[in-house]
């Protein structure tokens, strides 16, 4: 928020200098970002007032202006400028003067000049060349009261500074002048000048129909009549200048004394063409399908979650937040309707964001304004109306005030023991008492206890903590003391058992692959496809349309990174990330860690497309496949065993899919990307994924010494004949089971062979259905030296079991 510190010293005018000004409120919460002067210095410039003006003799761009700048002579000034006429008054800079830096950052300096032929005493300046504005219409015109030869900075009141605030949500009633006011009187001391409101005398009896049909969306719409009223009337300079530093440009005197009224007391308002209004009017939701033009030319519908104020024809504005074109004031207006309401904040929050643009209005509706004075700020309406769009036939009718539902007060309670133990300092009953009372809430004492009613404006006041917050703005959070932790701080040990996750992270960056960190929304399309989601839990107020889920999946992030990479024309990429997904879960329960109906486990997920290896003379380029990924899973599940068996993932190719199982729980999957998706996100190569549960591979047997073998192992190596169907696994498992008197020390498949047809016309007969596996057992004892019986004996009862369990056929 934008203001003037003029303004704010209208209201209350504390004995601070204006850095300290800003410092207090800053300390206080208000939060000041940014101090910039209304102009840059510059120095002897005056009101001018051009007598007289003729034409330049050698120039038919330029005048000769006889200017009054109060002193005895009039100076000739010599000036191009298309408005320089007789009877205006204007900046005049006299000789000496030192104008604002230009584009060359150097201070310009006005001297006595001679311009084609004919003598200049000094420079008639416009808002551009002062750097007021970057208007280059013309001259600067000032007020026709202001008297010749008066310092231009006195006269605007250029030496004003502008106070930019940062403002917390909470904060709604700052949200104008007066509120900043009544926050510095408060803080300070200084009196309030509290802004009065007497009553406009009504001399017209007519009123509009109103209903408020959503007693949800209005709580109280209060408006009256005017008629007769100078639309093409001059907004006085003193308001356009208030509005320009609140950041507002001026439209037209009725919008200009809407948007006032609004900075000033924080009141947003709307002034209809009464003659344009069909009937009365009604306050309500809208309904699916009605259409609206607003004031800023676009063109909504909307919808029975937005509110709207619609005559017996159609939808006239969007509650709270923007006027309609159709009844907007225009030159042409003569009658007009003064329109002041309350807005419940739920029902006006988020709905500007939903047409893509925000208004001031809306920004304080959502956050609250007071019920209580929609009377009175029609008053104050109605006086500037008169005031400035004022006729000798003008007439203004009563105030209909329909009130439905007003903000109910809850009085919320302090505990003065509860407030010293949290802002961590002494405080007495005394203190806490003053401090509320100086904010205007009034307070009722209890043994130890205070008990507040918060006024209307107030809506940030509803918990203790609320008035623990106040009393210590109050108090001044800088004189806190500086009190050091009482709390043991003791470290958490991870247990042997479990590794960090950033051990994780830095084993998959040895592997070579690089982090990303992505949103947890993702697009909808995503979940569907890659995770087999059709139900995705949906974002309530998306940031962006792509972002409308919760994901469920790694997968569509890394494949998105992916997708980016190789637009780039990058060769080879290697990502992971670490992060969490959402599934429903109905039988997760609310805690201080986890929603109910809602699991949010963390996984690990990585992608790899392109070579395998980087560019080098020792190896082969060859690209990266299952196994090459498969093996970087062991390696970052290692020392643990992880086995794999086919499966199905709806992101990855059917045949080239694996289940991962550690200790026969499943954790995770690993496979190709499904040519379907390959071709549906146009992937010049098919990557492989992976992505694992993170707890269970974050778990990690404690290690145990063993002592090491003192004779020598025997190896052994046996083939085998089995069908095409029989996996790796299927082997392994009858190796292991076989009974070798805890002989067996370690199986290793080293070779697969498949026999090809014997002739070249049976080439394109279809391939053997059995593969010879060879396969070699590491066997020792740590008793002693084995035995040939004992060796041969272990061998054979490994045969045994893979013709049992593996329909194998041994080799000879």
């Amino acid at each position: 928020m934008q203001f003037p510190e003029s303004w704010l010293r209208e209201f209350c005018n504390p004995l601070l200098s204006t850095q300290q000004l800003a410092d207090t409120l800053t300390m206080a919460g208000l939060e000041v970002e940014e101090l910039k002067p209304v102009a840059p210095p510059f120095s002897n410039i005056v009101v001018g007032e051009i007598k007289e003006t003729i034409q330049h003799p050698n120039a038919d761009r330029l005048r000769v202006c006889k200017v009054d700048v109060g002193q005895a002579e009039l100076l000739d000034i010599v000036c191009g400028a298309p408005n320089a006429r007789v009877g205006i008054k204007v900046p005049c800079a006299m000789v000496g003067a030192e104008l604002p830096p230009g584009d060359d950052g150097k201070p310009f300096l006005i001297k006595l000049g001679n311009l084609r032929g004919v003598e200049s005493q000094g420079m008639l300046c416009s808002a551009r060349e002062l750097k007021l504005s970057d208007d280059q219409g013309g001259l600067l015109e000032l007020d026709v009261s202001a008297p010749p030869g008066l310092d231009i900075r006195v006269h605007l009141n250029l030496d004003d500074t502008l106070f930019t605030l940062k403002l917390t949500p909470n904060l709604a009633h700052c949200l104008s002048v007066f509120g900043v006011a009544r926050e510095v009187a408060a803080l300070t001391g200084a009196p309030l000048n509290s802004p009065s409101f007497p009553a406009v005398a009504a001399n017209l009896d007519e009123s509009l129909a109103v209903k408020i049909t959503a007693p949800d969306l209005c709580g109280r719409f209060s408006g009256r009549i005017v008629r007769k009223v100078n639309p093409k009337a001059s907004t006085p300079q003193w308001m356009v200048d208030k509005l320009a530093r609140c950041g507002q440009r001026s439209v037209t005197a009725l919008v200009d004394i809407s948007n006032y009224v609004m900075f000033e007391l924080g009141r947003p308002s709307h002034i209809f063409d009464l003659d344009k209004i069909h009937g009365g009017l009604d306050i309500r939701w809208g309904r699916d399908g009605e259409q609206l033009k607003l004031l800023n030319g676009t063109t909504v519908i909307v919808d029975n979650k937005v509110g709207v104020i619609a005559d017996e024809i159609q939808v006239e504005s969007l509650a709270g937040i923007m006027g309609g074109d159709a009844t907007s004031v225009t030159d042409d207006t003569q009658n007009v309707y003064v329109e002041a309401a309350f807005w419940w904040p739920k029902a006006i929050a988020g709905r500007s964001r939903r047409f893509n643009f925000s208004t001031d209005a809306g920004h304080r509706f959502e956050r609250g304004v007071d019920p209580s004075n929609t009377v009175e700020h029609i008053e104050r309406l109605t006086q500037l109306i008169i005031d400035i769009c004022g006729t000798p036939d003008i007439a203004c009718g009563p105030i209909d005030d329909v009130q439905i539902e007003m903000l109910p007060a809850k009085a919320v309670t302090l505990r003065v023991a509860r407030a010293s133990k949290i802002i961590g300092m002494p405080l007495t009953q005394t203190q806490c008492t003053d401090a509320l009372e100086r904010l205007g809430l009034p307070v009722t004492q209890g043994e130890g206890v205070l008990t507040v009613e918060p006024p209307p404006y107030r809506f940030d006041l509803q918990i203790e903590e609320d008035l623990i917050e106040e009393v210590v703005r109050m108090v001044g959070y800088n004189s806190l003391p500086n009190t050091p932790p009482l709390a043991p701080i003791t470290a958490k040990i991870r247990p042997e058992s479990e590794r960090s996750s950033f051990a994780l992270r830095r084993e998959l960056a040895s592997l070579g692959y690089q982090e990303t960190i992505n949103f947890s929304f993702v697009e909808e399309r995503w979940e569907h496809e890659l995770a087999g989601n059709q139900k995705p839990i949906k974002l309530l107020n998306p940031i962006a349309s792509q972002m409308s889920v919760m994901r469920s999946s790694l997968i569509g992030s890394l494949l998105h990174v992916l997708k980016f990479n190789l637009d780039r024309k990058a060769q080879r990429v290697r990502v992971f990330e670490l992060g969490r997904v959402f599934l429903r879960d109905a039988a997760v329960k609310n805690s201080d860690t986890t929603v109910e109906g809602f699991d949010q486990p963390m996984r690990v997920a990585g992608m790899v497309c392109g070579k395998a290896e980087t560019l080098q003379w020792g190896l082969k380029e060859r690209a990266v496949d299952f196994f090459d990924v498969k093996g970087d899973i062991e390696a970052m599940l290692s020392p643990a065993k992880a086995t794999f068996e086919a499966a199905e993932h709806p992101a990855m190719h059917p045949g080239r899919c694996a289940r991962v199982l550690l200790d026969g729980a499943a954790v995770g999957f690993v496979g190709e990307i499904h040519p379907r998706w390959r071709l549906a996100y146009d992937l010049s190569v098919a990557p492989v994924m992976f992505e694992l549960d993170l707890e269970p591979i974050l778990q990690r047997a404690v290690p145990v010494f063993k002592p090491v073998a003192r004779h020598q192992a025997v190896e052994r190596d046996i083939s085998i004949l089995v069908a095409e169907g029989v996996t790796h696994s299927d082997v392994m498992a009858a190796i292991w089971s076989a009974p070798t008197a805890g002989l067996l020390r370690d199986a290793n498949l080293f070779d697969i062979y498949r026999p090809k047809p014997a002739q070249e016309a049976a080439e394109s007969a279809p391939r053997s259905t059995e593969k010879s596996l060879a396969v070699r057992l590491t066997l020792n004892s740590g008793d002693a030296t084995l035995a040939e019986g004992q060796i041969e004996g272990a061998v054979d009862a490994v045969v045994s079991f893979l013709v049992a369990k593996a329909a194998a056929r041994q080799r000879v």
